[in-house]
C-alpha cells in the first residue's frame, strides 16, 4: 500500500514490500534535482562504498543473493568506465534491497535502510528530516492501529449487546420499524452514558464531520464503551429499567474514564433523563 509523507516540502513516497517500509529514491534525489533525478541514483550506484554497503546488506537480508555477480561489480566499482543502473543491479545480483517500477507513477524504491544511506548522499539535512517525518507517520500508524483494535472490539461486543435486546425488550410483534427504533434507542443509553449526548445530537453539532460519535472516539472511550456494552447486556437480563441502567452506566463510565486517562473525564447526563 502506498503512501506519501512531506520532507522539505517535498512529497516522498513509501510503499510496503513483504512487511518492511520502502521509500522512493527517486523523490529524495529530486530534493537535489527534479531534473535528473535518475543520473543522481546512477552516480550513487557508481560509487564503490555503495556497491559495498549495498553487497553487505543483501548478504545480511536477502539468502538469494548472488556473491559471485556482487564480487565481479565490486571489483569495478569506482572506475571511470563503471556504469550501474538500479536494474542492472537487481537482475545480475537477485538483490531485494532495491525496486525499480515503471510506469508514470513508478520510479526506484529501497528499504529504509538504504534509502536512509541514500539520502545521506543527497542531503545530510534532508536525510534528518526524512527521519522525523517517517517516526511521525510510524506513530500515528500505531496509535490508528490501537483504535481501529478498538473499534472493532467494541463493534464484536455490540453484538452481545443486541442479543440482549432482542430477547429481553423486543416483542415478536413489533414491526422492522418499530424494532429498529429499540436498537438505536438502546444504543443511545451507551451513548448518553458515555458522551453525554445521543447521535442525532452529535449529528446536529458536528454537521461537516464524516462518520457518526462512535468513529470519532478515543481509544480509551472505545475501551470504556465495549465494557459498557457487556454491562448493559447484564443489565437488560436482570430487568433493570432504562433510567436504571443509564444511571449505573453513566456512574461506570465516569469512573472507568477517570481510570484510562491521565485527564478528568466526567460525562454528565443532559436533564438525567431517557435518551430520545
Amino acid at each position: 500500500m502506498s503512501k506519501k509523507i512531506e520532507v522539505l516540502s517535498r512529497e516522498v513516497r513509501l510503499t510496503g514490500v513483504e512487511g518492511h517500509d520502502y521509500v522512493c529514491l527517486t523523490d529524495i534525489a529530486r530534493y537535489r534535482n527534479p531534473e535528473a533525478s535518475d543520473d543522481l541514483i546512477r552516480n550513487w550506484l557508481r560509487n564503490r562504498n555503495t556497491i559495498e554497503f549495498l553487497g553487505i546488506w543483501e548478504q545480511i537480508n536477502n539468502p538469494g543473493f548472488n556473491p559471485v555477480e556482487f564480487d565481479g561489480i565490486k571489483k569495478v566499482a569506482g572506475l571511470n568506465s563503471f556504469t550501474l543502473t538500479p536494474k542492472q543491479w537487481i537482475e545480475r545480483t537477485g538483490a531485494i534491497g532495491i525496486q525499480s517500477k515503471a510506469g508514470r507513477y513508478g520510479g526506484t524504491y529501497a528499504h529504509l535502510d538504504i534509502a536512509l544511506e541514500f539520502a545521506s548522499w543527497i542531503s545530510v539535512e534532508f536525510k534528518l528530516y526524512l527521519i522525523k517525518e517517517f517516526q511521525r507517520l510510524k506513530e500515528q500508524e500505531r496509535q490508528t492501529l490501537g483504535w481501529d483494535i478498538r473499534r472493532n472490539l467494541a463493534r464484536i461486543n455490540y453484538r452481545i449487546h443486541t442479543d440482549a435486546i432482542q430477547t429481553h425488550l423486543i416483542p415478536p410483534e413489533l414491526s422492522k420499524a418499530q424494532t429498529n427504533l429499540v436498537y438505536a434507542n438502546e444504543a443511545d443509553v451507551l451513548n448518553m452514558a458515555l458522551f453525554g449526548q445521543t447521535a442525532a445530537q452529535w449529528r446536529a453539532a458536528h454537521p461537516k464531520d464524516k462518520g457518526n460519535i462512535r468513529d470519532q472516539a478515543t481509544g480509551a472511550q472505545l475501551v470504556c464503551l465495549s465494557n459498557l456494552e457487556n454491562l448493559n447486556a447484564v443489565f437488560i437480563g436482570e430487568g433493570l429499567s432504562q433510567p436504571q441502567r443509564l444511571a449505573r452506566l453513566n456512574k461506570i463510565a465516569i469512573e472507568q474514564m477517570k481510570l484510562l486517562t491521565a485527564e478528568d473525564y466526567a460525562p454528565r447526563l443532559r436533564g438525567g433523563g431517557k435518551p430520545k
